[in-house]
């Protein structure tokens, strides 16, 4: 080729390959420094008008986090509340599935426990967002206690979130004759959720794993994990070798989760709950009589006491806490009452003459108190006192006497307990349910369940045996005067299996009931020798589960 024809054909060459190197230099490459986060790609720019989900980043070596925006929230609608701040990671594990179809195929029980929870849900979604815990865990006192603070277990677990006595103490739920804070929905959930994110902590962020471990207790988890580890096997929550309860435990919420997500799906329909508070925490500076505080706030004493469930008498703890939970409606007029209530006002005492041969302890039980309060009250260190000597004893106002008479009538055939039974045991077939079971032998869910120490929830097995119990008699129990529970609340019947070691003696003194009464409920002679593995029907006061 000649020099003349070769110029122009480099110069054209030239122009060609500056075109597309200028082209390689404008276009996203794929291949990013580490440091960088690709938000959006070649097909999906992020465009000037969209906010994006993502508004700031931050990244490490090895772990990159993300400040989400806020999602929108229905202001008139809780359960969209709740959506908008979904944190779990969504599951479609088949375990899910079973607990999906239990609860879709029960909407009346749903329709209770969501009943239950109305007072209460607002709080505890403000209590979860203030402290950066997963919206769903509002769900977890469904799978705990069907939102009922006066749930009492075999295990001795208590109240909507289930502490047992020694977990409740150690995140600050005092226990005494006056009061049980596992019971007080205020300070229980203020404990759980302190408890669940140490739990998310020790298990690095993992919630799934935190969860089983708020069932089952740490330990239990961390060796599921340990020997996975050893085994070279998964070391998420579905492949981990946990006990029965726990495996359901956590599918149990992601299903509530996914029903509440889109209840249309699975046919059910949501009660309408404004997402607005329903109660407010008033603090009472002191101890007060229960039955004044019902006139003072104008709600009715038994409203009262199922709102402020941890209270055990008829009157606040003298050592606090000092607050009461009231309808939001009232909170406001029972604030300026008790405002203008002078102090001395909030208690009835009674001034006692000691007589001779009387002690502390006989002057306590008459006055349905205790020997601390009286020691506290009268400024005494010791137990001796002196005949002729008063002391002041705070008493329950006249009128709450009434009312727990009105209450042992009205609850009498509602709380009569079986004295005498005919057991019959049953092999679950294919299909069975606690519900079909429940509605064969006409009794409740409820009962059935906790005849056979399970959860009204729980799936029954195929070749699993169900014993099913016939009332032949019954007995009724008096009220006492003192304690304002409703008899029907106080009291649970329980399952205790029990355990190599066990005497009759020792379980009556563990729940707190007579020796005499565990025979008379089990059929049995008080000179029986207890096997382990035998199971003990028992039936139990919970407010007097946390006496010292």
């Amino acid at each position: 080729m000649t020099q003349r024809r070769l110029i122009p054909f480099l110069l054209m060459l030239w122009l060609i390959t500056g075109c597309s190197a200028l082209q390689q230099q404008t276009k996203p490459t794929k291949a990013q420094p580490n440091n960088t986060i690709v938000l959006a790609t070649e097909r999906e720019p992020i465009k000037e008008t969209k906010t994006p989900d993502v508004v700031a980043v931050e990244v490490t070596d090895t772990v990159v986090s993300a400040a989400i925006k806020p999602p929108t929230i229905d202001k008139h609608d809780i359960w969209s509340r709740l959506r908008g701040n979904s944190r779990l990671e969504p599951s479609t594990h088949p375990r899910i599935n079973g607990h999906l179809d239990w609860y879709t195929r029960h909407p009346a029980y749903l329709a209770r426990v969501f009943n239950r929870a109305k007072p209460w849900l607002h709080w505890i979604l403000t209590e979860l967002e203030q402290q950066q815990v997963p919206a769903e865990i509002a769900l977890l006192p469904i799978v705990e206690s069907a939102y009922d603070p006066f749930a009492y277990s075999h295990g001795r677990a208590a109240g909507l979130w289930q502490f047992i006595p020694s977990t409740g103490r150690m995140y600050g739920l005092k226990q005494n004759w006056w009061y049980d804070g596992r019971r007080d929905a205020i300070a229980s959930t203020r404990a759980a959720i302190r408890y669940l994110k140490e739990l998310h902590k020790e298990f690095n962020g993992d919630w799934l794993l935190a969860l089983a471990a708020y069932n089952s207790g740490s330990g239990t988890v961390n060796k599921a994990l340990q020997r996975n580890k050893k085994k070279g096997r998964s070391m998420q929550f579905w492949d981990l070798d946990l006990p029965r309860e726990t495996r359901h435990y956590v599918p149990k919420l992601l299903a509530l989760s996914r029903i509440i997500k889109d209840p249309a799906q699975y046919n059910i329909k949501l009660p309408e709950i404004k997402n607005e508070a329903a109660i407010q925490v008033i603090d009472t500076q002191g101890q007060i009589d229960l039955a004044l505080a019902a006139r003072l706030a104008d709600v009715k004493l038994e409203q009262l006491y199922k709102l402020n469930a941890g209270f055990n008498r008829w009157a606040t703890d003298p050592n606090g806490p000092h607050h009461l939970v009231l309808p939001i409606a009232q909170a406001q007029h029972f604030h300026q009452q008790i405002t203008a209530l002078d102090p001395g006002d909030r208690i009835q005492w009674k001034r006692h003459k000691i007589k001779s041969g009387e002690t502390l302890g006989h002057i306590a039980q008459r006055y349905h108190t205790t020997t601390r309060l009286l020691k506290d009250t009268n400024n005494i260190s010791s137990s001796q006192i002196r005949a002729g000597k008063h002391l002041l004893i705070p008493v329950a106002q006249k009128n709450l006497d009434q009312y727990s008479l009105s209450l042992s009538q009205r609850h009498n055939r509602k709380i009569a307990q079986s004295s005498s039974r005919i057991k019959t045991t049953l092999i679950v077939q294919a299909g069975d349910s606690l519900w079909d079971l429940a509605r064969k032998y006409k009794v409740s869910v409820r009962r059935l369940a906790a005849w056979n120490n399970m959860a009204p929830r729980d799936i029954l097995r195929q070749g699993q045996k169900i014993i099913i119990l016939d009332t032949q008699k019954t007995t009724v129990v008096r009220n006492n005067p003192f304690t304002i529970t409703p008899k029907s609340t106080r009291l649970r019947t329980i399952r205790y299996t029990v355990r190599r070691g066990d005497s009759l003696a020792r379980i009556s003194q563990r729940f707190k009931v007579l020796t005499r009464d565990v025979c008379r409920w089990n059929k049995i002679s008080r000179d029986k020798y207890l096997q382990p593995g035998q199971r003990l029907k028992i039936m139990i006061d919970i407010t007097k589960q946390a006496e010292g």
